[in-house]
């Protein structure tokens, strides 16, 4: 089996911005040279998801929408006294969508359904350099 590393680096400007990363994803897929196995996509921290969506602009609006009704950002949250930095929301949102995300590569393509993308979201209240590593396995 072989493993290959890889990144995708990119600036956010906060609060619930959605970036289609699926492109960059099949880029390093292809430049692997790996026919069979799997794909894990990665957010470095605690404020970003990453998940997959139909990747248009009623979902995007959508999903925002969905969070801010299941984890408020405007509710009392424990984790505000300690950093004073008004994102309890945030961490609890990504806690919810994951940090991660796990794709088959079948004879060199990722196995996904014709509208379904890979995205990054960005939940903290303000922007950040994202770091996500794409990490590679298989033959």
């Amino acid at each position: 089996m072989v493993v290959k590393n890889y990144f995708i680096e990119f600036e956010t400007q906060g609060k619930n911005e959605l970036i289609n990363i699926t492109n960059d994803i099949e880029k390093f897929v292809l430049e692997s040279d790996i026919v069979n196995g799997n794909v894990l996509v990665f957010v470095i921290g605690s404020t970003g998801g990453i998940s997959t969506i139909e990747y248009e602009p009623g979902l995007k609006k959508d999903l925002p929408e969905l969070m801010e009704q299941l984890i408020p950002s405007n509710k009392y949250y424990h984790h505000n006294e300690t950093w004073h930095d008004g994102n309890g929301y945030s961490h609890l949102r990504a806690t919810l969508i994951g940090q991660s995300l796990t794709i088959p590569i079948i004879e060199g393509k990722l196995i996904l359904g014709t509208w379904q993308q890979v995205i990054f979201i960005e939940f903290d209240n303000k922007s950040h350099r994202r770091n996500i590593v794409i990490q590679i396995s298989g033959q």
